[in-house]
C-alpha cells in the first residue's frame, strides 16, 4: 500500500508511462517518473552520465544498469549482466533487462528480483522506490508470510499435540519430532504434485473420527503404505498412495494421540498451500515450533540467502560461472563444467536445518540447467538431459536431532522443487519418487566425530567445507562447551579463552591441509581481533594455508522481529596457490596481495598480548573496581545533601569517572576510604550505612573472592587508584572516531574500571596514544565489542611500536598536545564524545590533531605517511624488529 504523496505521484507516473508506452525512451521515462531530474536525464542522453558500451543499454553509475533486448531467454541476459566487468566497477542499484514484453530486474544490494509482464509495472512500482530513499522491506527470501503462517500452524498443531500426550518420554519425543518431519513431506507432496492433490489432508478428514480417537492408527497404516511398493493388502484408498522409499517412512514409531482439537489443527495445517514454502527458510522455523524459547519470532536463527551467498559465492560459485562464461561457447568444455559440478562435495559441519546445504544445491542446479541450456542452443542436442548432481554430494553434521530430521527432509523438498524447474524447463526429469538416497547428514557432535569419515576425501575431489557454526564466548560456555574445546585444543596455550567455534577452524584446517578442498565460515568479530589472534591463528596460516577470501565486520541480521544483529566476519581458508585473493567490506571487493588474521592486507605478523611496554612506555592500569552493588557511588541528590548535612564526610569522597563520566561529561561521586581512616569513616552515619550494605552484599556472594572482600567493606575490590595526575583512556569506543578521546585528570579523581589510566606521566606521552599512528594500530590489533573499540593494555599498548625520542622531539610533541587541550577548552558547552564526533569534530581541534600526528610521525620517518595501509606496514615491521630485539636480550 503507498503512504505518501510521492509514492501516489510516482504510481500516477508509472501508470502514464505504461498507457502512453514508448520503447525509444522507456528506460527515461521510467527513472523520469520517481523524480529524476531532467538536466539528469539529459547528461544521460548525452552521455555523460551513461558509460554502458551500446545504445540498447544505460549504465548510470550506483543507480541503474538497463539493457533491452530481443533475446528468448532474458534470465540469461540478466546473469550476463550481472557478472559484466561495468557492473562490477559502476555498482547499479537495479539490473534492468526488458524485450517489451517481460520485464526482470535484480535488486543488487537485496537480491530480490522482478519478473513480470511490462504493463504489471504499476502494480510493482514499489520495486524501484529505493531510487528515492525508500528501502523496501524484504520478503522474497525471507519472511515470506505463508512461511511465518504455516510455522505458527504447525506449532500450534505440536502443542495441541503435546497437550494430548503430556508424558513423553525422551524415546517418544524423538518419535513425535520424526512424525512432525512426516507430516511436513506429506503436505508438501499434496501440494507439489508428488501426491495426488489434497490426497493426504482428505483422507484424515473422510476416513478418520472427528473425535480423534483413530487418527493414530490411521496414520500408522498411511505410513507403512507409503514404504512398501506393494499395496494389495491395502484399501484402494491407501493404495492411491504412491512408494515413497528414501528411508524417510521405513522406522516403525508409536504415533501421538489425538483429540478432536488436535485432529482439526492438523487438517487446518494441511488446508494451507504448501508449494510455496521455501524449505531454506522453513527448516529454521520448524526448529522453533519443537523448542518455545525460539517461539518469540518463527525464523529467528533463519540465514538469509543474501548472507548464505556471501559465502558460497566466493568460496566456489563465483569461479563456476566465471568457467562457464568462458566455456560459453565451447560445447566440450560445457560437458567438463557438467561433469566437474557432478563431482563436488558440499559439506556443512553444523548445518542445523540444512539452509547452507539447501541454497548450495539450489545455485549448484540452477547453474546446471544453464550449461544444459547453453548446449541445445550452441550444438542443436537432440537428446533430452538429465540432473547429474544428487543430494549424495551434500554432507552435514547437526547436533539436534530432530533439526537433524529437518534438514534431511528439506534436502529432499529441495531438490523436488529443483526437478519442476528442470522439468518446466525442458520437459522432464527425475521422477521425485520413490526418493533416492538423501543428504549425508549425520546426527553428532561435530568436534567428537572424524569428519574425513563422515566426509570422505577422495584424489582430485573438490570439497567445499561451509556453514555458520555455534559462537560463543569463553564466559557464555557450558561445561559440555568447555569439554569440547579441552579435548580439541588441549596442546595450544590458553585455549581455554577461544571461542567456541575455533573448534570448527581448527577441524576443518586439519581437514583441508593438503588437499582440494577450501572452508569458509561465519563467525563472530572476536575470531580475529584482540587474544584470540596469538592463541589461535599461528595454527590455521601455516606454511600450506592462507586466507583466500573475506567479509570484513558487518551486521548478521535476521528477519526477527527484534532483529538483533550480531557483528560477524566470513573468513575463506585455502591451500596456499596462485589465484586472487578478495578482500570485502560493506560497499566493495578489492583484490589484494594477503589477508591476514587481522582481515587486513598486511603481513601474517602475531601481535601477542604483553605485560608491559616494548617501547618503554609507562605502564597503563585498569581504573579501579568497586564490587559494591553500587553502594560507594553516590546520586546526584545524595552528594548535594551529604554536603549540606555533613561536610566532615567530605573527607572520604572523591570524584569518580569512568568512561561514560569522561565522554558524556557526566559528574558522579563516590566513598573512598583509605584503610588507616576507616574507623573514623564508619561513625559518620550516612557512610556507615553505605559499607553495612557493601558488606552484606559481599558476604551474600557465590564467589569466594568477593566474600573474603566483605572484611574490608570500607574499600573498593580493586583499589588501583594513586595520588597522582593522570591520563584516562576508555576502554571501550567508537571505531567510528577519527581518534580515540584521552584526557587528563587530577590526582583527586578516581578513574573506575570501565576506563584506564596512566599515572605519573609526561605529557608527551599523551601525543603518542593520541595520535592517527596509535589509532591505527588499535584499529589493527585490538579486540571488538560488536563493532566498537576494546581498548587493552596488554594488546594495544603495550604492543604500540614507538621508537626511541630526543628530549627535543618529546618538547614539541607536548607542544602539540597543549594545542589540543585548548582548542578542546575553547568548546566549554561540548562533551568529549561531541568534540570528538567524526561528523562534527570543530576544524581547530581536528588541525591541532592533524599537526600532532605529523610531529608523532616524524619520530619514525622524516615524510609523513600516505595512507593507513603504510602506516600500518611500517609499524609492524617495526613491531617484528623490537621483538626481535626483545627475544636477543633474553637469549643474551
Amino acid at each position: 500500500m503507498l503512504k505518501d504523496k510521492k509514492e501516489v505521484s510516482i504510481q500516477e507516473n508509472v501508470h502514464k508511462l505504461v498507457n502512453n508506452f514508448s520503447r525509444d525512451t522507456f528506460i527515461y521515462d521510467l527513472i523520469r517518473a520517481y523524480g529524476i531530474s531532467k538536466a539528469t536525464i539529459t547528461r544521460l542522453k548525452k552521455g555523460s552520465y551513461n558509460f554502458a558500451k551500446t545504445k540498447k543499454e544505460l549504465l548510470w553509475k550506483n543507480k541503474v544498469f538497463f539493457k533491452s533486448t530481443s533475446e528468448k531467454d532474458l534470465h540469461f541476459t540478466i546473469d550476463e549482466l550481472k557478472k559484466d566487468s561495468l557492473s562490477l566497477k559502476h555498482n547499479p542499484r537495479f539490473i534492468i533487462v526488458t524485450d517489451y514484453k517481460t520485464l526482470l530486474s535484480i535488486d543488487t544490494k537485496t537480491k530480490d528480483s522482478l519478473d513480470i509482464p511490462i504493463n504489471e509495472l504499476e502494480k510493482n512500482c514499489e520495486f524501484f522506490f529505493p531510487w528515492i530513499g525508500k528501502e523496501k522491506i524484504k520478503l522474497k527470501h525471507h519472511e515470506d508470510p505463508l512461511d511465518i503462517k504455516a510455522a505458527e500452524k504447525m506449532a500450534k498443531l505440536y502443542d495441541a499435540i503435546k497437550k494430548d500426550n503430556p508424558s513423553l518420554n525422551t524415546k517418544e519425543t524423538h518419535a513425535l519430532n520424526v512424525f512432525f518431519s512426516r507430516l511436513l513431506f506429506c503436505f508438501f507432496a499434496e501440494d507439489t504434485g508428488i501426491f495426488e492433490e489434497k490426497l493426504f489432508t482428505n483422507s484424515i478428514a473422510s476416513h478418520t473420527n472427528e473425535n480423534g480417537s483413530d487418527l493414530s492408527s490411521y496414520l500408522t497404516k498411511l505410513f507403512k503404505s507409503l514404504d512398501t511398493n506393494k499395496k494389495s493388502s491395502y484399501s484402494k484408498f491407501l493404495q492411491k498412495f504412491p512408494y515413497v522409499n528414501g528411508s524417510l517412512f521405513a522406522e516403525k514409531f508409536p504415533i501421538p494421540k489425538f483429540s478432536k482439537s488436535s485432529r482439526k489443527t492438523l487438517i487446518d495445517c494441511g488446508r494451507l498451500n504448501w508449494a510455496s514454502i521455501n524449505p531454506d527458510i522453513f527448516g529454521s522455523m520448524i526448529q522453533a515450533v519443537v523448542d518455545r524459547e525460539q517461539r518469540g519470532s518463527m525464523g529467528m536463527h533463519y540465514t538469509s540467502v543474501t548472507n548464505i551467498m556471501k559465502v558460497i559465492e566466493p568460496l566456489f560459485l563465483n569461479e563456476l560461472y566465471k568457467e562457464f562464461n568462458k566455456s560459453i561457447s565451447n560445447p566440450k568444455k560445457l560437458q567438463k563444467l557438467l561433469k566437474r559440478l557432478s563431482t563436488i562435495k558440499i559439506f556443512d559441519p553444523a548445518c542445523g536445518s540444512g539452509n547452507f546445504l539447501i541454497i548450495a544445491y539450489k545455485e549448484l542446479r540452477s547453474l546446471e540447467i544453464k550449461i544444459f541450456k547453453q548446449l541445445q542452443k550452441i550444438s542443436h542436442q537432440l537428446s533430452l538431459p538429465l540432473s547429474r548432481i544428487f543430494l549424495t554430494q551434500f554432507y552435514g553434521i547437526e547436533l539436534d536431532d530432530f533439526t537433524h530430521e529437518i534438514a534431511i527432509l528439506s534436502l529432499w523438498l529441495a531438490e523436488h522443487q529443483m526437478n519442476v524447474k528442470f522439468k518446466d524447463t525442458f520437459g522432464r526429469t527425475r521422477p521425485s519418487l520413490p526418493l533416492k538416497q538423501g543428504g549425508n547428514i549425520v546426527c553428532g557432535n561435530a568436534t567428537r566425530l572424524d569428519w574425513g569419515k563422515i566426509c570422505p576425501k577422495e584424489i582430485n575431489c573438490e570439497i567445499y567445507i561451509l556453514g555458520n557454526p555455534p559462537y560463543l564466548g569463553a564466559r557464555n560456555q557450558l561445561t559440555e562447551h568447555k569439554e569440547d574445546i579441552q579435548h580439541l585444543l588441549k596442546h595450544i596455550k590458553k585455549h581455554n579463552n577461544l571461542d567456541y567455534i575455533s573448534c570448527w577452524f581448527f577441524l576443518a584446517t586439519q581437514y583441508i591441509s593438503e588437499s582440494k578442498a577450501s572452508f569458509a565460515f561465519v563467525s563472530t568479530n572476536s575470531i580475529c581481533q584482540g587474544e584470540s589472534v596469538p592463541i589461535l591463528w599461528p595454527h590455521i596460516l601455516n606454511q600450506h594455508l592462507e586466507i583466500g577470501f573475506a567479509h570484513q565486520s558487518f551486521k548478521w541480521n535476521n528477519f526477527a522481529k527484534n532483529n538483533a544483529g550480531v557483528t560477524c566476519v566470513i573468513i575463506g581458508v585455502r591451500n596456499k596457490n596462485n589465484s586472487i585473493k578478495s578482500l570485502y567490506n560493506k560497499s566493495s571487493r578489492t583484490v589484494v596481495k594477503n589477508i591476514n588474521h587481522f582481515l587486513r592486507n598486511e603481513s601474517n605478523s602475531i601481535v601477542s598480548s604483553h605485560k608491559s611496554s616494548i617501547a618503554n612506555l609507562p605502564m597503563m592500569t585498569i581504573g579501579s573496581m568497586a564490587n559494591d552493588d553500587g553502594n560507594f557511588m553516590l546520586t546526584k541528590d545524595e552528594f548535594i545533601k551529604i554536603k549540606k548535612s555533613d561536610p566532615k564526610a567530605l573527607f572520604f569522597i572523591k570524584k569518580a569517572i569512568g568512561a561514560k563520566e569522561f565522554l558524556h561529561g557526566v559528574n558522579r561521586h563516590c566513598i573512598w576510604i583509605n584503610e588507616i581512616d576507616a574507623p573514623k569513616a564508619k561513625t559518620i552515619p550516612f557512610i556507615f550505612d553505605k559499607l553495612q550494605k557493601v558488606k552484606k552484599y559481599r558476604e551474600t556472594s557465590k564467589r569466594t573472592a568477593t566474600k573474603n572482600l566483605a572484611k574490608k567493606a570500607y574499600s573498593f575490590g580493586e583499589r588501583r587508584h594513586k595520588d597522582s595526575s593522570s591520563i584516562i583512556i576508555p576502554r571501550v569506543t567508537s571505531e567510528k572516531r577519527e581518534y580515540i578521546p584521552f584526557g587528563f585528570l587530577d590526582q583527586k579523581t578516581v578513574i573506575l574500571d570501565s576506563a584506564q589510566a596512566i599515572y605519573d606521566s609526561e605529557m608527551y606521552i599523551f601525543g603518542i596514544i593520541s595520535s592517527k599512528m596509535h589509532m591505527t594500530w588499535v584499529k589493527a590489533v585490538a579486540g571488538r565489542l560488536e563493532t566498537r573499540i576494546r581498548y587493552s593494555s596488554s594488546l594495544c599498548y603495550n604492543t604500540f611500536p614507538f621508537p626511541d625520542i630526543s628530549k627535543e622531539q618529546k618538547e614539541t610533541i607536548q607542544n602539540h598536545v597543549l594545542n589540543v587541550i585548548d582548542e578542546r577548552q575553547k568548546h566549554p558547552d561540548k562533551t568529549i564524545a561531541e568534540l570528538y564526533d567524526p561528523n562534527k569534530m570543530p576544524k581547530g581541534l581536528l588541525k591541532a590533531h592533524h599537526n600532532l600526528d605529523l610531529a608523532i610521525e616524524r619520530c619514525y620517518k622524516s615524510k609523513p605517511f600516505k595512507s593507513d595501509e603504510e602506516r600500518l606496514e611500517y609499524l609492524f615491521k617495526l613491531y617484528e624488529k623490537m621483538i626481535q630485539k626483545e627475544k636477543e636480550k633474553k637469549g643474551a
